[in-house]
């Protein structure tokens, strides 16, 4: 358009015949031509002026706070704020309260900090008064969630490894507040552990949702403290990955495998210090407490995404045992077992003898002494495949209805010997005390 502007009649050759018509016309078509562009010019800036105009009117309507510049290459802050409110951040908001940080603090010997104390001054006087005197350290810190308050007392349900070897708990609650907390009962089969603090500066309680009705799929958030109170109240969000996944349980001062457990699987990110926190549903409702992850495979691999946590069905069963005994006491059958699916088909054929039409259950390894199988009448290499008339297709199976009945009540279990289908009744007993391999399961 800056062309068009510049275009100037006076370019005219002046040496041309100006009676000429033609050339009159032309030279009057020029002027115009010259005539329209500068009204276009006029025009085109009066459009790019009212459009600057009112860009900036609707700026200073918007908001009165709005900061801008007119200055070239500055940046500003947009005046249009999001405002969002999903159902996870609702959830959130109905939990957030009731997660606590708990800190696991043990007593350390001043001795022991000084190798070379024996060699200054009297080494009898030395460690006499550092066996008497010891200050508490923080081992290690972990997460948890009040679930109650009754009679001037919180109950907070955390995982047992978090307490172990405590001498002293200490809980953060969510506004910073400090307390010590007294262990109720631990149970390390199901790690898991309840705590009970002074309920004057509780202000929330989380409430347990069915673990048994959630869907693979559906959204979670796991909420905790990762690598410690600095990080307290930490949020992420994920997915249930798999309802029902069986993980061996380890013990930490062995590193043997114990037993197995069924938990959630969910690929919510869960680190060191979100252990004993919970998993929490759309609803803002505690489905599972957080417990581990899978780091990496056997076979060195780096892992993702893999993290687990108890169900809240058995998290109440159990966290209700403990307030009211201190303890769990677990029925059993007195068995060890494996996962048939672990047994060779050969194995199967030829040691068990099962018909073709058996695909699925528990083998037997071996039975206790005394036990309530062995009262039973069950045997080395049975093949359990349903208990209290519910089929058995894995460890965790049997442990799931096992663990719903109570000592003393009676199940008739189906099993498989040298190829014949046989039926027992078995009376639940104690829990057997007896170590497992890693490849087989106490019950």
């Amino acid at each position: 358009m800056d062309e068009q502007h510049n275009v100037n009649p006076n370019n005219i050759d002046p040496n041309q015949n100006n009676g000429n018509k033609h050339r009159d016309k032309k030279g009057a078509s020029l002027w115009q031509i010259a005539i329209v562009a500068v009204v276009s010019a006029l025009i085109g800036g009066g459009i790019a002026f009212a459009g600057f105009e009112m860009v900036g009117k609707n700026q200073a309507n918007s908001s009165d706070n709005a900061t801008t510049s007119s200055t070239a290459g500055t940046a500003k802050v947009s005046n249009v704020s999001v405002k969002t409110s999903s159902a996870m951040t609702k959830a959130f908001n109905k939990v957030e309260g009731a997660v606590v940080s708990v800190i696991n603090q043990q007593k350390e010997s001043q001795n022991s900090e000084d190798p070379f104390a024996s060699l200054f001054g009297n080494s009898a006087e030395s460690n006499n008064s550092s066996s008497d005197s010891s200050e508490l350290e923080t081992v290690s810190e972990g997460s948890g969630v009040i679930y109650k308050k009754a009679d001037g007392k919180a109950y907070i349900v955390t995982n047992n490894h978090v307490v172990s070897g405590s001498d002293q708990i200490e809980v953060i609650l969510a506004d910073g507040t400090k307390l010590t907390a007294k262990i109720v009962g631990t149970d390390a089969t199901t790690d898991l552990a309840v705590l009970s603090i002074s309920s004057d500066k509780v202000t929330a309680v989380a409430t347990f949702g069915n673990s048994s009705t959630i869907t693979t799929g559906e959204p979670v958030i796991a909420i905790g403290s990762p690598l410690g109170s600095d990080y307290a109240t930490s949020v992420t969000q994920g997915i249930v990955s798999a309802k029902s996944r069986t993980i061996d349980v380890t013990d930490e001062d062995s590193n043997q495998v114990t037993g197995q457990a069924t938990v959630i699987q969910t690929d919510a990110a869960i680190n060191p210090g979100n252990s004993g926190g919970p998993l929490v549903n759309s609803s803002g409702q505690v489905i599972g407490i957080n417990s581990s992850k899978l780091a990496s495979s056997s076979d060195g691999t780096s892992v993702e995404g893999m993290g687990f946590a108890i169900p809240s069905n058995e998290v109440v069963s159990i966290t209700n045992q403990l307030v009211a005994n201190g303890k769990v006491s677990r029925p059993a059958l007195g068995v060890s077992i494996v996962d048939l699916a672990n047994v060779t088909a050969d194995a199967q054929k030829e040691t068990l003898k099962l018909p073709s039409s058996v695909t699925s259950g528990v083998v037997v390894a071996s039975v206790n002494a005394g036990s309530p199988a062995k009262n039973a009448g069950l045997k080395k290499y049975d093949t359990i495949v349903e208990v209290d008339g519910k089929k058995v297709d894995s460890i965790a199976a049997i442990h799931t209805i096992i663990y719903a009945h109570k000592l003393g009540d009676q199940v008739k279990v189906k099993y498989y010997r040298d190829g014949t289908a046989h039926t027992t009744t078995v009376t639940l007993d104690q829990e057997a005390k007896s170590s497992s391999s890693s490849t087989s399961s106490q019950n």
